[in-house]
């Protein structure tokens, strides 16, 4: 959280320390003229003061990890077909020797449960319409070389999706979606993406060429799309269905829901592991049941998740900026995650889902809350006495002092914003004295007030993808966060 804070500068670096509840952004103001003669890039952050009460979690052993951590090997999937796509490739053979161009090449060809391996490229559909969404459930595994003999999916090959804001091109739906619960609502197999980068930079609608500025209308006199309001990764399955996401990096999205939004069917499971979401608008991870009897309920466990820098929907929005948000039909076990620096708060049940167990994460840098119930935001040490949805399994989630390598001008950009509340705008207008209001005033209707332009000046403003993948190469606190698969 932000309230009351205080800065530390030291000689070639650039160190931000959060001491109390929220940011002081005067005293950033100050801070600034300090950090142009630093030379590092390193940011230290320290969470809020509450968080130094919660109980030390223990740093879980390698050997008790996950049998599903993060390898930059190829998934063993049993698929009816496998396809190759390389960047480089053409027509529809998709085979390792001959990979097709790009995945909407072969949309008509693919069937339930095949797989489709990507090689490392910047791949923006079919004639750059930026987004590629599938009604059949399969497999998406990116981070292959040319050859398809290694992966490195966060370093030398990365599977990068993108885009374009071309009016005249570009898509504003999902960057990519597998919506399966029509046509298989019963299938039982797996749909696992894995390796895959969505970066929306080029996707969004800035203000202008400095890119500090997301604007949520289109400009059909500039040629210019809305900015995206939709995830970066969608995938909604009927029942049976289990989902793996694991590996993807998921950036500069401005969805109105989740930037990773996954919805799973009866006795449908999730596992969300060893991700990197940062800088989105929205919710990180939006949870969500597809069905809703008395029994049978979807189960989702998110695992070493680094969900940094999640904004609200815009500069007036009363809703978005959580790290995780879930449905209350469904069960979730959420561990060893990051949940840091969110316009709201680390996590949110404000529709009281029943079944909710949080181990061993580290809460850091969010506005207003820790957890919240109903209405109700909690700080971390206050989860315990207050929290009515949360297990007795939960346990051992803290706060404590992180460093991000964050890049010092984004940083002095975030850190410096300015926002404006809705209180702020609609004192801002005013009543006309028109000619339509003194009809509407005969008439005992509501008077209609002038538009008001406000605005921050800074929104959801452009991370550099290189930036953001440094964010994920190294864990957090006591071994919390996505590592470099």
């Amino acid at each position: 959280m932000f309230d009351k804070k205080m800065f530390l500068v030291r000689s070639f670096a650039f160190t931000l320390c959060l001491l109390t509840v929220s940011v002081s952004y005067g005293q950033f103001d100050k801070l600034k003229k300090s950090v142009n003669k630093a030379s590092s890039d390193i940011t230290k952050v320290t969470s809020s003061e509450y968080g130094k009460k919660a109980t030390s979690a223990v740093t879980p052993k390698a050997s008790e990890k996950s049998t599903n951590s993060a390898v930059a090997e190829t998934p063993k999937v049993s698929g009816q077909n496998n396809y190759y796509i390389s960047p480089t490739g053409k027509g529809k053979e998709a085979s390792k020797s001959a990979p097709a161009k790009d995945i909407a090449a072969i949309a008509m060809q693919i069937k339930a449960g095949d797989v489709v391996h990507i090689a490392a490229g910047t791949y923006t559909s079919k004639a750059d319409q930026s987004s590629d969404v599938f009604s059949v459930p399969f497999s998406i595994i990116g981070g292959y070389s040319p050859d398809f003999s290694q992966r490195d999916p966060w370093g030398q090959y990365k599977t990068v999706f993108s885009g374009t804001n071309d009016i005249s091109k570009g898509l504003t739906a999902e960057r990519i979606g597998i919506l399966t619960d029509k046509g298989y609502k019963d299938w039982t197999g797996e749909i696992i993406i894995d390796g895959i980068i969505v970066d929306n930079g080029a996707r969004n609608y800035y203000s202008d060429a400095k890119e500090e500025f997301i604007r949520r209308k289109a400009s059909p006199e500039k040629g210019m799309n809305p900015t995206p309001n939709t995830p970066g990764i969608k995938i909604r399955t009927g029942s049976g269905t289990k989902v793996i996401v694991r590996n993807c990096v998921i950036t500069n999205t401005a969805p109105t829901q989740g930037a990773l939004d996954v919805q799973v069917g009866k006795n449908g499971s999730a596992w969300i592991e060893n991700n990197l979401i940062v800088n989105n608008t929205g919710e990180g991870i939006m949870c969500k049941s597809n069905h809703h009897g008395a029994t049978g309920h979807p189960s989702y466990t998110i695992k070493n998740n680094t969900i940094l820098f999640s904004w609200k929907h815009d500069a007036i929005a009363s809703f978005g900026g959580n790290s995780i948000m879930f449905d209350n039909a469904l069960s979730i076990v959420a561990e060893n995650n990051v949940f840091g620096f969110a316009d709201f708060g680390g996590v949110n049940n404000v529709k009281q889902c029943k079944l909710v167990t949080l181990k061993n994460n580290l809460f850091v840098g969010h506005k207003k809350y820790d957890y919240q119930e109903f209405g109700t935001g909690l700080k971390l040490d206050e989860m315990e006495d207050y929290a009515n949805y949360v297990t007795r399994e939960s346990g051992d989630n803290y706060s404590q002092e992180i460093k991000l390598n964050v890049n010092k001008n984004w940083a002095e950009k975030y850190f410096g914003r300015v926002e404006i509340s809705r209180a702020e705008v609609d004192a801002a207008a005013k009543v006309s004295n028109s000619g339509a209001n003194q009809l509407r005033s005969m008439f005992g209707l509501p008077l209609q007030a002038s538009s008001v332009s406000k605005d921050a000046e800074v929104w959801l403003h452009r991370m550099a993808l290189e930036d953001a993948i440094k964010l994920g190469l190294q864990p957090y606190g006591k071994n919390n966060g996505c590592t470099k698969p």
